[in-house]
């Protein structure tokens, strides 16, 4: 979807409150959708392309049997603001693209149905009941299971045998980056690491933190998932290039961007499942009857120029495995 395009989107949408109920009683129904960046971050519409290709292949098209209207946003007022703001439109169901979408939607609405991707702990995080059981007017796709956490470390250690230290970028604030860091901290004695955390709540702490620790011999990093390590990606990607640090990342965006190594699920793929939650609400079907479900994909993905640029001789082993090597 190019900017122009979304930009248009965006614009239409807001029309809704007088014209959304004259269509729906024409069958035209509504969607609406929160993600966690801004509308000019290329992976937000990246996700806006895929989840719009997704609602297409499923006969949902934008203006013609869907009116779909999409939010963005870089910080956690902004989400609030866009949740109420899309609640208020009474759309037949909303998507959540992560836990931080996630959250402002079902505060701002308790019976509108959510489908969410992308979200690390929704039980954790009091989304839903449970996973087979949602219980609520959510439900959707796990970004992946914390014990997905440790294989970074193990993953880190194998292209970089001479760790002794690593620094873990994490959101203490969420309830999923305490259970990454506690899986990180319980996988680090068998790995023959020390690890230590550093926040990312702020540029310049990151670019602070990272610099100090570099100081530190045989040093790496683990950046955890969340969104504000998302929003950061490009800062994160050059101060650790800038400190020589190799690092593994959660998604392969920070990879495409110049990053070392990722490993996690296929988040295109979130979505266009997540599609498929939301053609089944709109044909009837309630969240609370539908499971949250795992990811079924994973994806290993190593940026060879970055590991050459750093002198690490790349393990055949490790490469075998990987699904895409970046040259």
């Amino acid at each position: 979807m190019r900017r122009r395009e979304f930009m248009a989107v965006l614009g239409a949408a807001a029309a809704w409150p007088h014209a959304a109920r004259a269509e729906q009683a024409g069958r035209m129904r509504s969607i609406a959708v929160l993600i966690g960046v801004g509308v000019d971050d290329a992976q937000g519409q990246a996700m806006m392309t895929a989840l719009s290709q997704a609602l297409r292949d499923l006969g949902w098209i934008d203006g013609k049997t869907a009116r779909i209207a999409y939010r963005g946003a870089r910080n956690s007022d902004e989400l609030r603001r866009h949740a109420n703001e899309l609640a208020s439109l009474a759309p037949d169901v909303m998507i959540a693209t992560g836990g931080a979408s996630a959250g402002p939607l079902l505060q701002a609405s308790k019976t509108i149905p959510i489908v969410f991707a992308n979200v690390p702990d929704p039980v954790g995080s009091g989304f839903v009941e449970s996973l087979s059981r949602p219980g609520g007017n959510a439900t959707g796709f796990v970004q992946f299971e914390y014990n997905l956490s440790g294989k970074w470390l193990e993953l880190l250690k194998q292209i970089a045998p001479d760790l002794q230290n690593v620094a873990v970028l994490w959101d203490p604030t969420i309830i999923a980056g305490i259970g990454q860091f506690a899986v990180i901290q319980s996988v680090a004695p068998a790995v023959g690491v020390e690890v230590r955390p550093i926040n990312v709540r702020e540029a310049g702490e990151i670019q602070r933190a990272l610099a100090a620790f570099a100081k530190v011999p045989h040093a790496g990093v683990v950046v955890a998932a969340s969104a504000v390590a998302f929003v950061h990606r490009e800062l994160i990607v050059t101060a650790v290039a800038q400190h020589k640090l190799p690092t593994i990342y959660f998604q392969r965006v920070f990879v495409d961007g110049g990053g070392l190594i990722s490993y996690g699920p296929d988040f295109f793929d979130q979505y266009r499942r997540a599609a498929g939650y939301v053609d089944r609400i709109l044909k009837g079907e309630k969240p609370s009857d539908l499971p949250v479900q795992t990811p079924t994909k994973y994806e290993l993905t190593i940026n060879a120029k970055t590991a050459k640029a750093l002198g690490i001789v790349l393990p055949p082993t490790l490469l075998a495995r990987a699904d895409e090597v970046i040259e």
